[in-house]
């Protein structure tokens, strides 16, 4: 009988409602496997999503909703030394395996990709740049940008904040205390559908003002509820 591959990456993908793109996505990162190990997590979904990608992934987690919760309960079932949290949105690079730092000897480490936003309207490489160069400068990540941090890091820091809202930025935080991020230049690619169907430049200043108030001190349920988040469950 062959020797079972133990992934050296497991990949965590957070999901509510997603049946119209799921397998799409998910057949893109079968390359991948089995290096990697591919985890959905669903939040309680009420379409076929949950049926879709069970074929596709090594595991299935249900959870309670919450992109936070989420991404902590498939941190829980994974399996590798390296996570690497993907929104359903973001696509990572064909040499993904080459350009991910597999640090064996080093066991407290994160870092995050460039992004570029795929979709028409003329603002979205300029939000790009602007996310990418506010990361670097700052060393706080957002989810769009791919968080990839080793198990022993992760669990030092507590996971992610169970909160609604910024788990990202909070999570980038406490990691940043511990130490920077590895920067990665070559991009991951993320859907610009939420700038195009709420509006590019409406989109912009709401996400700025949230990230304001949220550095200001206002609670993460308070912002969540400005952002369209239903209190209590996950839904845009």
């Amino acid at each position: 009988m062959a020797a079972l591959i133990r992934p050296v990456v497991s990949i965590i993908i957070p999901m509510l409602n997603e049946a119209r793109i799921i397998v799409a996505k998910l057949q893109a990162l079968q390359y991948l496997r089995p290096r990697c190990e591919l985890i959905i997590v669903d939040g309680g979904s009420r379409d076929a999503g949950r049926a879709l990608a069970r074929e596709w992934v090594d595991k299935l987690v249900e959870s309670p909703a919450g992109r936070a919760k989420q991404m902590n309960a498939g941190a829980q079932a994974s399996s590798a030394e390296l996570l690497l949290f993907l929104h359903i949105d973001t696509e990572v690079p064909a040499n993904l395996m080459k350009i991910l730092p597999i640090k064996r000897d080093v066991y407290d480490y994160w870092g995050r990709f460039d992004v570029t936003i795929d979709g028409q309207h003329r603002l979205l490489p300029i939000v790009a740049f602007f996310m990418n160069m506010r990361s670097r400068v700052t060393g706080i990540a957002t989810g769009d940008q791919g968080i990839f941090v080793s198990r022993s890091l992760f669990d030092k820091v507590g996971g992610f904040p169970d909160q609604l809202l910024m788990e990202d930025i909070e999570i980038s935080r406490r990691l940043l205390s511990e130490v920077r991020p590895i920067c990665i230049r070559q991009k991951v690619t993320t859907s610009g559908r939420r700038w195009e169907q709420k509006g590019a430049i409406r989109t912009i200043v709401l996400m700025w003002s949230l990230r304001w108030a949220y550095w200001c001190g206002e609670a993460p349920d308070k912002l969540a509820e400005r952002y369209g988040y239903r209190v209590g469950k996950q839904g845009k």
